[in-house]
């Protein structure tokens, strides 16, 4: 036999979806994915309709604010992330160049320089009275 035949064929997306069948996690994470792109493309159907013209048809202006920051929410949900504004150097913003390590370190030396304090407060029972005049 070659070794041609001795590989596997190449699974679609059906395939792996029926194997993926019996396994609970995946079926949600498969429902979770298909859920998040039907809410993009809403979000990004109404954002379209939003700007564009369609003869025949009324257009009603909607204030995009909220489905717009639901369309950034689901793309930042599959790892797409806008540009953001730049600063005067060029360089995006500031914390873009922070790694986790360094986070993690900042974070530390935050925790010993200043370690957590609880403050309970306690008032007296209110009392509601009705004022008669």
């Amino acid at each position: 036999m070659t070794d041609s035949a001795k590989k596997e064929p190449k699974k679609g997306i059906i395939s792996k979806i029926k194997e993926a069948a019996d396994d609970k996690e995946e079926q949600l994470a498969i429902l979770s994915t298909f859920v998040r792109l039907g809410i993009l493309v809403w979000a990004g159907g109404i954002l379209t309709l939003n700007y564009v013209t369609i003869p025949g048809w009324e257009q009603d202006k909607i204030d995009p604010t909220f489905i717009a920051s639901v369309f950034t929410g689901v793309t930042a949900t599959f790892g797409i992330q806008a540009g953001g504004k730049k600063n005067g150097n060029g360089n995006g913003s500031p914390s873009a160049n922070i790694t986790k390590k360094d986070m993690e370190s900042l974070i530390e030396k935050a925790t010993n320089t200043a370690p957590g304090q609880t403050i309970r407060i306690e008032s007296p029972a209110l009392k509601i009275v009705e004022d008669k005049k």
